[in-house]
């Protein structure tokens, strides 16, 4: 039986545009799901509850209880532990940080779409420019990116410079850029408007995003997911990092000649202006 997660995703295109503001409170909240009752999450989405109870009975939940009563089993069943012998042991926050963190990368890798992803590298080594957007949480892991990428091809920039806004920076965009959006939660709210802008355009979207962010995820043509769920009260990024590492190690096998050779160069460089110690 699929769990609500994967019913709010199976079914979120079908959703009214009122179900559909539950459903995206209900994905960027999901933690805290268990302790709403449906006035709570009616109250929090800014719809009725006959709405909510409509939702979930759509979802296949003859009450809104029920769904709670599936959170808590869930929760209560724990997390599977693994069968490393080295790992971390216990209920310690330790163990419970490694167990979560091994659990979000597991399933970002089982996740993935070999095709998608293929498109994905083959989009990133061909464009004529790449601009990644990304925004308070997100810019950290938008530089990381850049830096990554900007080993291997030219043209990878990073978006709005600070204290600049973005309109001067994408006016000259055209289809053969691509934008990549780091749309991690908590999102600014312009990115739902610049993604609408982009895709009306017709400029090459890649979204990365948690799995829970449906209303980015159909706003985009390619969407790459990575889990941030954290034992305590900051989201995890490191499977996204994990996930920036592959798709930026993937860019340079891609365009290995060239990407070799503009290594060697950036490696010239360091030495003459001496800017990093040597190993």
């Amino acid at each position: 039986m699929m769990q609500l997660d994967e019913r709010l995703r199976s079914q979120y295109a079908q959703l009214s545009p009122q179900e559909q503001r539950v459903a995206d409170f209900a994905f960027d909240h999901f933690d805290d799901l268990i302790s709403y009752n449906s006035a709570d999450l009616a109250r929090l989405s800014g719809v009725s509850k006959a709405t909510v109870s409509r939702l979930f009975k759509r979802l296949g939940y003859e009450k809104y209880k029920d769904m709670r009563d599936e959170l808590r089993t869930l929760r209560q069943s724990g997390m599977p532990l693994t069968d490393n012998r080295d790992a971390v042991q216990g209920n310690t926050l330790l163990a419970r940080h490694y167990k979560q963190e091994m659990a979000n990368l597991t399933q970002w890798v089982n996740g993935i779409d070999a095709a998608h992803f293929g498109e994905v590298v083959q989009a990133l080594a061909n464009s004529k420019r790449i601009f990644i957007i990304g925004m308070r949480n997100a810019y950290p892991v938008a530089l990381h990116l850049r830096q990554q990428l900007l080993q291997a091809r030219t043209q990878v920039q990073v978006l709005p410079q600070p204290g600049q806004t973005l309109s001067e920076e994408l006016v000259d965009l055209t289809p053969e850029d691509i934008v990549v959006v780091m749309a991690f939660r908590r999102r600014p709210r312009i990115i739902r408007p610049l993604l609408q802008q982009l895709q009306h355009n017709g400029i090459p979207v890649l979204a990365l995003c948690e799995p829970q962010a449906q209303a980015v995820i159909a706003l985009a043509r390619w969407q790459l997911c990575a889990p941030l769920d954290s034992v305590s009260a900051f989201d995890s990024y490191a499977a996204a990092n994990s996930l920036i590492n592959l798709l930026a190690n993937a860019v340079l096998h891609e365009l290995l000649s060239d990407g070799r050779q503009r290594i060697h160069q950036i490696a010239d460089l360091y030495t003459q202006l001496d800017e990093l110690e040597q190993r």
